[in-house]
């Protein structure tokens, strides 16, 4: 019996290429499928792939092959030699003969295909063993993998069950979910997957690794600037009101930076008078803005007596391109080095969240900021949405008081918070520590 191979590659034709490469160019190629090949940031990300599947000739046919390839170059030359003869000496005309089809990779075949043409051509009086052989080899290959594929639809290990439920019971995505057990079938034995335990130990490690946290969090650029963009309704004037409490007034209620809050959000009733209303009971200079020369008038009035630079702005939907388009160019007096943070609601649907995270990638935002953290229990949107788009995570909040709901982004946060996990949260907290951040005032 003839020994089958498998390839993969992104195209059809570079998996071809692979085989004939290793293998020799007399292949036959019966199959052929489309298929998802790994790999991307934790190896929870894929594209798609060509695999192919065929049958290596043994050697009498390898020389067999190389027999008929001498034979049609001898041919070649031979038909060379009588079109140089023609010039010379008059023929009759011939019958004009069909058009050859170009040359190009050859097509796979499905196995009822091959298993037609391999009978046509037996029957037209050209059966050998070798037929016989390959006739035998595609009905193996067929067999086998529809015993795997009935094997793994049957036999799939109850801890993926369980670990599949609880991903979808906390709102992770399709993709992410399916990227994380292929990733648990991959890297677990058997043996292993039997202590669910300790596998759900490890793929809190792994969604830990997913989340990116914001690092740069730091007052060596002075003024720093921080500008709050997002959808309308998520809470950007209560962030910046909380920011502005946390990092310039101390928990005796003196002043530790020098702090002034912009606001461009004019057109939302009582958005001016409310972050007026903040500025004054935290005694912080507040200015409103409606466009780029009054903004960067402001900036540069107090850039040399002011610490940080807070900037509310108008909530837009992501659909609104043209309005986001307009804020973009405003927000561009800041300067380059301004931190742009795009503000997302963690009650968000996990697929409106990927929506919003690319309408808004024109302003070049450094981080996510969550917030109402306390309107949801499950956060599986937010980790799996951000983790697919690579985006760190800057604050998070978790109700509306001033103050104190406000605290720096922390991958423990999210992983307490998920449903179903037994989560040991000292083992986690030295797999994920929060090292030499500024503490906010309260979380509560």
């Amino acid at each position: 019996m003839q020994p089958y191979f498998v390839e993969q590659a992104p195209t059809y034709y570079e998996a071809e290429k692979k085989a004939r490469e290793k293998y020799g160019e007399p292949l036959t190629i019966l199959q052929h499928e489309t298929i998802m090949i790994r790999g991307g940031f934790l190896n929870l990300f894929s594209r798609e792939g060509v695999k192919i599947t065929g049958i290596i000739p043994s050697r009498g046919h390898q020389a067999q092959y190389r027999e008929m390839q001498k034979k049609a170059f001898a041919s070649a030359n031979d038909t060379t030699v009588s079109k140089e003869q023609s010039l010379k000496e008059p023929s009759l005309p011939k019958e004009p003969s069909l058009p050859r089809e170009p040359s190009s990779p050859r097509e796979p075949l499905d196995f009822a295909e091959a298993k037609e043409k391999i009978l046509a051509i037996a029957n037209a009086g050209k059966e050998n063993n070798a037929l016989k052989e390959v006739l035998a080899e595609v009905r193996t290959i067929k067999e086998k993998l529809e015993t795997a594929n009935f094997s793994n639809a049957r036999e799939e290990h109850p801890t993926i069950v369980k670990l599949d439920e609880i991903l979808a019971l906390n709102d992770f995505t399709p993709s992410f979910r399916k990227a994380l057990l292929e990733r648990t079938r991959k890297e677990l034995s058997l043996s292993e997957l039997n202590n669910y335990d300790d596998v759900q130990d490890r793929v809190l490690e792994w969604l830990g690794e997913s989340i990116k946290i914001y690092k740069n969090d730091s007052f060596r650029v002075k003024p720093r600037i921080i500008c709050l963009v997002g959808p309308t309704g998520v809470g950007k004037t209560t962030t910046v009101a909380k920011l502005a409490a946390n990092y310039g007034i101390d928990e005796r209620g003196f002043h530790k930076r020098r702090v002034v809050l912009i606001t461009i959000d004019a057109y939302r009733i009582g958005a001016k008078e409310q972050m007026e209303k903040y500025g004054e009971v935290m005694e912080i200079p507040c200015y409103s803005v409606s466009d780029y020369d009054e903004l960067r008038k402001i900036i540069a009035l107090h850039e040399e007596n002011t610490d940080l630079f807070l900037i509310d702005t108008i909530g837009k939907s992501p659909r609104d391109l043209v309005e986001l388009g307009k804020m973009k160019q405003l927000l561009d007096a800041c300067g380059t080095l301004a931190e742009i943070h795009l503000v997302v609601a963690a009650t968000t649907k996990s697929s409106d969240i990927g929506e919003i995270l690319r309408q808004f990638e024109p302003f070049n935002y450094k981080a996510v900021i969550i917030t109402k953290m306390d309107e949801t229990i499950m956060t599986g949107n937010i980790i799996s949405a951000l983790a697919e788009k690579g985006k760190a995570i800057s604050y998070l909040t978790n109700g509306q008081k001033v103050p104190e709901h406000i605290r720096k982004a922390s991958v423990i946060q999210f992983l307490i918070n998920l449903e179903g996990f037994k989560t040991n949260r000292l083992k986690l907290e030295e797999k994920f520590p929060d090292k030499g951040q500024e503490q906010m005032q309260r979380w509560k």
